[in-house]
């Protein structure tokens, strides 16, 4: 059973830093994708980042680029987000997601409708 575990979510204050963790298991981890969602009250679940097998290549929302850096460990199954120069609109449930995939080094996708298995996410508020 596959099984997608978030955790680090919490209250920052405009200007703090989280860092995200999704722990995986019932899978071969080095096979998928892995990806980061979020969705904010009344919004669809939009698209924050990626990263390929390797680890090598990776895939920003435009409003996250230059603050977010997601990153793997395959050894640990495990797949993080750092979030910097957090704003209020960053504000939402964050859901990590795996995309298997053929390709160790190819770019990995951002289409929500690609990934095949998601976690139950973790709340992230940030206050002004």
């Amino acid at each position: 059973q596959v099984q997608l575990a978030e955790s680090g979510g919490g209250l920052v204050q405009a200007g703090g830093s989280l860092r995200l963790s999704c722990a995986a298991s019932g899978l071969t981890f080095s096979s998928y994708t892995m990806g980061w969602f979020r969705q904010a009250p009344g919004k669809e679940r939009a698209f924050v980042a990626s990263i390929n097998r390797s680890g090598g290549s990776t895939s920003y929302a435009d409003s996250v680029k230059g603050r977010f850096t997601i990153s793997r460990l395959n050894a640990k199954k495990t797949v993080y987000l750092q979030m910097n120069s957090l704003k209020p609109e960053d504000t939402a449930v964050y859901y990590c997601a795996a995309d298997e995939d053929e390709s160790f080094y190819g770019p990995p996708t951002m289409r929500r409708y690609n990934y095949d298995f998601w976690g139950q996410g973790t709340q992230v508020t940030v206050s002004s």
